[in-house]
């Protein structure tokens, strides 16, 4: 990458990813660097007062300030369709440790939206006010309430009328997924309807949403006129992209992480998880990481035909050795 005039350097969030990015996903993420703010996944909220240990199991880092062991700090997300419940919930979350609450408005799944919880509550903008109001009025001033949107369910016409929900409620920060529920993840992302939302509000607007690469990065913001951004499969993909942008925008040089690079840290994430999960499940997590990474590795698809089938700790070290091996050697011979 050549050196370049500097500009204004953006926030970079870690999007929420349920059941991909826990504590372990963000500590390692955030150590990379890059990441300014992470997000939990989310906590579900019901009618009932849940005990600490849901939101322990989910935000370990609550203990911790709220912060990762890099020192970057952890947003705890709800997502639910109660008011009061959600309210409740918020107030005893930051009880526990919680420093900022962040109100989930855009899961697709269905079995989400069909127990009234994430991208279904956009079909009523005043839903969306009513939840953020609450949760606002119920936590202290100083803890920041943010809010995550999708453009809509069924469609994308009521982008505005959601974005102006939240912020009526009194969201400190929005951040929009640039699709609507039905559009689900398939490309393109709709990048223009997160900057008329930022034309509009006063607070800030985060842009989430198809941006893969650095070039990505540079037309999603010249688009969007934002300065904060939210990547989730992307910085699986390339966990160190938020480092490649804040080189960019301050114009220093900057190198990509290479594969060498990628393999190492997953050999550390797999030891660190590996007395985590049962035995059966041995593996799948890095699987699980893999599936993202090949989209811009093309040798964590070959790593991943190695041990996709693989249940034992022998064999998974060993396949790990190996790896490990041919990429020291290709180092030295360079």
């Amino acid at each position: 990458m050549t050196d370049k005039t500097p500009t204004p350097e953006p926030t970079i969030y870690q999007a929420p990813m349920e059941g991909v990015i826990d504590h372990h996903v963000r500590a390692l993420l955030s150590a990379i660097g890059g990441v300014d703010i992470c997000v939990t996944e989310f906590v579900r909220v019901t009618n009932t007062r849940l005990p600490r240990r849901v939101f322990t199991r989910l935000c370990p880092e609550v203990d911790k300030g709220a912060k990762t062991p890099s020192g970057i700090p952890v947003r705890l997300q709800l997502l639910g369709g109660n008011p009061n419940a959600m309210a409740i919930n918020a107030v005893k979350a930051v009880e526990f440790g919680a420093t900022a609450i962040d109100l989930n408005f855009g899961c697709p799944a269905k079995s989400v939206n069909n127990s009234d919880g994430g991208a279904c509550l956009l079909q009523s903008p005043h839903r969306v006010e009513a939840i953020v109001g609450a949760v606002r009025r119920a936590v202290p001033e100083n803890i920041p309430v943010t809010a995550k949107i999708r453009l809509g369910f069924n469609d994308r016409s009521s982008y505005m009328d959601n974005a102006q929900a939240a912020a009526a409620g009194g969201a400190n920060e929005l951040a929009v997924h640039a699709r609507s529920k039905v559009d689900g993840y398939k490309p393109p992302a709709y990048w223009e309807y997160i900057g008329e939302i930022r034309q509009k509000l006063e607070i800030p607007v985060i842009a989430n949403g198809d941006i893969w690469t650095l070039e990505e990065f540079q037309r999603c913001r010249e688009v969007t006129g934002c300065e904060a951004f939210m990547f989730g499969r992307s910085l699986l993909a390339r966990p160190d992209l938020g480092r490649q942008i804040k080189a960019y925008c301050s114009g220093e040089s900057y190198t990509a992480m290479g594969w060498q690079e990628i393999i190492e840290i997953l050999w550390g994430y797999y030891q660190t998880t590996r007395e985590v999960y049962p035995a059966k499940y041995l593996g799948n997590r890095i699987k699980q990481w893999l599936a993202y990474l090949k989209l811009a590795f093309p040798e964590a698809q070959l790593f991943f035909d190695k041990i996709k089938r693989l249940r034992e700790a022998e064999e998974l070290d060993r396949a790990f050795s190996e790896e490990r091996k041919i990429q020291i050697a290709s180092i030295e011979a360079a």
